[in-house]
C-alpha cells in the first residue's frame, strides 16, 4: 500500500511539473510576444483592418478664351482589394473578372501580392461597381476617383494633350502645366471590420486634397474647329501625309488655333501611333522655300538697297550661280520690277538682288524675325530650327538662303515672321495661356505682354503690304483671293531632303503664309502641307486651304468687306 501510494505521488509530482513547464513555456512566449513583439504584431493586426489610400486632387480644367471646356474631370468608380482578407484568389478573380471586364488571370496575380491594397480595375462602369457591393466582406472595395475626359474629342488634341490614368500629364498642355493643373493630393486612413465595412470614428484620418487651378487659353474653339475642318479637307483633297494650320493675332501674339493632321482623340490616345500625336507646328522642321522671301525683301527694303520699281533681269528662268549650281524659276521671266519679283516669286530675281546684302546683315534679319530660336510657346517639344551664322555658310549660301534653302523653320516661327509685316513692323512673342485661375474664378496669374521690338519702318511695311497683296490679287497666290476681302500673303514650295542629303524631286512641302483683312489685319495664318500629291505647289495646294479657312473666319467675325486697289502685276 505504501509503495503504491508513493508511486501515485510521484506521478502527481511529474504531472504537476509537466504542467508547470508547459505554463512556463506559455508564459515566456506570452512575455516575448507582449513585450518584445508587441509593436510588429500590432502593425500586422492593423494592416489586416486598416486601409490607407491616396486621394488624388481634382485636376483643374482647361478652357478656351470664351470658357468652353477643353479638358475636365468627372467622378468614376474604381475597384480595389485587400489581398490579406482574400481567402480564395481563384474564386474571387473568377467572380470579379466578368463584372469589370478584366482578365481573370491578371486579377488572380494581383490578389496574390503581399500588400494591403491593390487595384483590380480603374474607372469602371457605375452599374458594374454596384454589383460588387456583396463582395466587401471578401476584401473587395470600391472608391470614387477622378477621371480625365476631353468633351470635344479630337478638337485641339495636339495642344491640350492628355494624362495617364493617375492624371499625370503626358503630352501637350497637360504635361507643360501639370504642376498647375494637378493640385495637391490628400489621403485617408480608416479601419474595416471583419465583414469589410468601414468603421467611422476617431481612428479615421482624412486630409482633403487641394484642387488644381483652371487654365484659360487664348484659343478660340470655333476658329480651331474651322482650321481643323479646312486642314482635313485639304489633306484629303491633295492626298498629303499631313499638315498644319496656325492662326494668330498679329497685334498681341495670342494663338487662336493650331490645327494638326493627322489628329487623334485624347480620350483614347493609345489607338494611334506616337507620330500622330506630335504637334507639327512646333516639332516639324522644313525648308520654307519662297515664303522666306519675305525676310529677304524686308531686309533689302529696310536697308534701302532696292526700290520696289527697280528692274531686275531674271535670266529667262535659268541662272548659273556658283560652280555647276543653276537656279531655276518655275516660269521664265525677263525684266521684272522688284515688286514683280516678289509677287511672281522669282528665285533668280530674289537671289540676284540679295547679293547686295552683306551676309552678316541678312543673318541679323533672319535672327530678328525669330528663326534659329524657340518662340517660347507654352508647349513641350518645340525645336529651334536651323539658321547657321555666316561663318558656316558656303559660297553658294548667299544665293540660296534668300530663297528659303539651307534654313529650317517651324510653322509657329513662320507665324511670328508674318506677324511682323501684318502688325506694322513689330516682333511679337506668341502665347497660348491667357490666365490661371481657381475654380471660383479668382485669378492667380495672368499673361502680361512682353516688350515688343521694332524691326521695320512704316515705309518698308507699306511696300511689303503692296507686294504681298499683289501675290494674292494677281501673283502666285491667286487661289487665296477672296471676293470682297483683301488679304495678303506669300506662297512657298520646298523640296524635302532625301536620306542621301540630296533634294527630292517627288517630295515637297507646300505652304502659304498670309494675313488680313488689309490694311488692318486681325489675323495671320500659316498653312503647311506635307508631301501633297500629285500637285505640290504652295499656290495650288496651300492657298485654297487658306482661302477656305478665311472665308469661314469672315462669317464668324463679321469682317466688313474691304478691298484696297489691287496691285496688278504686269509681266513684260
Amino acid at each position: 500500500m505504501i509503495k503504491g501510494a508513493r508511486t501515485t505521488n510521484q506521478r502527481i509530482v511529474l504531472l504537476c511539473a509537466t504542467y508547470l513547464c508547459l505554463f512556463g513555456v506559455l508564459w515566456v512566449r506570452c512575455l516575448y510576444l507582449q513585450v518584445f513583439q508587441s509593436r510588429p504584431l500590432a502593425r500586422l493586426a492593423a494592416a489586416q483592418h486598416r486601409i490607407s489610400q491616396t486621394l488624388i486632387a481634382p485636376r483643374g480644367n482647361i478652357l478656351d478664351r470664351d470658357g468652353r471646356l477643353l479638358a475636365t474631370s468627372v467622378r468614376a468608380p474604381s475597384v480595389f482589394a485587400n489581398p490579406h482578407q482574400v481567402s480564395s484568389r481563384e474564386y474571387l478573380a473568377g467572380v470579379v473578372a466578368p463584372i469589370v471586364d478584366r482578365d481573370a488571370g491578371l486579377l488572380k496575380r494581383r490578389l496574390g501580392k503581399d500588400k494591403g491594397f491593390v487595384w483590380l480595375a480603374r474607372h469602371v462602369d457605375r452599374k458594374a461597381a454596384g454589383r460588387l457591393a456583396p463582395l466587401r466582406r471578401h476584401g473587395i472595395g470600391v472608391v470614387e476617383e477622378s477621371r480625365r475626359i476631353y468633351p470635344n474629342g479630337p478638337l485641339a488634341s495636339h495642344l491640350v494633350g492628355f494624362t495617364n490614368i493617375d492624371q499625370q500629364g503626358l503630352e501637350g498642355l497637360e504635361l507643360a502645366l501639370d504642376g498647375v493643373l494637378r493640385g495637391r493630393p490628400g489621403w485617408e486612413s480608416t479601419l474595416r471590420d471583419a465583414r469589410g465595412q468601414t468603421l467611422i470614428g476617431p481612428w479615421t484620418i482624412h486630409v482633403d486634397p487641394q484642387p488644381g487651378a483652371d487654365v484659360v487659353l487664348t484659343l478660340d474653339s470655333v476658329v480651331q474647329g474651322m482650321a481643323e475642318d479646312a486642314l482635313s479637307w485639304g489633306v484629303k483633297k491633295f492626298r498629303a501625309k499631313g499638315g498644319t494650320i496656325v492662326v494668330m493675332d498679329p497685334q498681341t501674339g495670342a494663338v487662336l488655333a493650331i490645327a494638326t493632321s493627322p489628329s487623334f482623340d485624347p480620350n483614347q490616345p493609345g489607338r494611334v501611333p506616337t507620330a500622330s500625336r506630335r504637334n507639327r507646328a512646333l516639332t516639324d522642321l522644313f525648308e520654307p522655300g519662297s515664303v522666306f522671301k519675305i525676310v529677304t525683301a524686308a531686309a533689302l527694303l529696310e536697308e534701302r538697297l532696292v526700290r520696289p520699281d527697280e528692274r531686275v533681269f531674271c535670266e529667262q528662268g535659268s541662272y548659273k550661280t556658283i560652280g555647276r549650281h543653276i537656279l531655276h524659276d518655275h516660269h521664265p521671266h525677263g525684266w521684272l520690277t522688284f515688286h514683280q519679283v516678289i509677287a511672281l516669286s522669282s528665285n533668280i530675281g530674289t537671289a540676284k538682288t540679295a547679293q547686295r546684302l552683306p551676309p552678316e546683315t541678312l543673318y541679323r534679319y533672319i535672327r530678328g524675325f525669330g528663326f534659329g530660336q524657340k518662340t517660347g510657346l507654352e508647349l513641350p517639344g518645340e525645336v529651334s530650327g536651323i539658321a547657321a551664322p555666316p561663318s558656316r555658310w558656303s559660297k553658294l549660301s548667299p544665293f540660296i538662303i534668300p530663297i528659303g534653302q539651307e534654313v529650317a523653320v517651324t510653322p509657329i516661327q513662320l507665324a511670328v515672321m508674318t506677324s511682323v509685316v501684318a502688325n506694322g513692323g513689330w516682333k511679337v512673342k506668341p502665347y497660348l495661356v491667357q490666365r490661371i485661375q481657381t475654380a471660383s474664378g479668382t485669378i492667380l496669374r495672368e499673361h502680361r505682354p512682353a516688350p515688343r521690338e521694332r524691326l521695320l519702318r512704316d515705309e518698308t511695311i507699306g511696300v511689303l503690304h503692296e507686294m504681298l497683296s499683289s501675290v494674292v490679287a494677281s501673283g502666285t497666290g491667286r487661289l487665296a483671293n477672296i471676293q470682297g476681302l483683301t488679304v495678303a500673303g506669300k506662297t512657298g514650295t520646298a523640296q524635302k531632303l532625301e536620306p542621301t542629303g540630296r533634294y527630292s524631286h517627288s517630295l515637297f512641302v507646300a505652304s502659304f503664309v498670309g494675313y488680313g483683312p488689309v490694311p488692318d489685319p486681325r489675323f495671320v495664318m500659316v498653312v503647311s502641307i506635307d508631301e501633297p500629291r500629285p500637285l505640290y505647289f504652295g499656290g495650288v495646294v496651300a492657298a485654297p486651304i487658306f482661302k477656305r479657312t478665311v472665308e469661314q473666319l469672315a462669317g464668324y467675325w463679321d469682317l466688313s468687306p474691304h478691298r484696297s486697289p489691287a496691285m496688278m502685276v504686269k509681266v513684260p
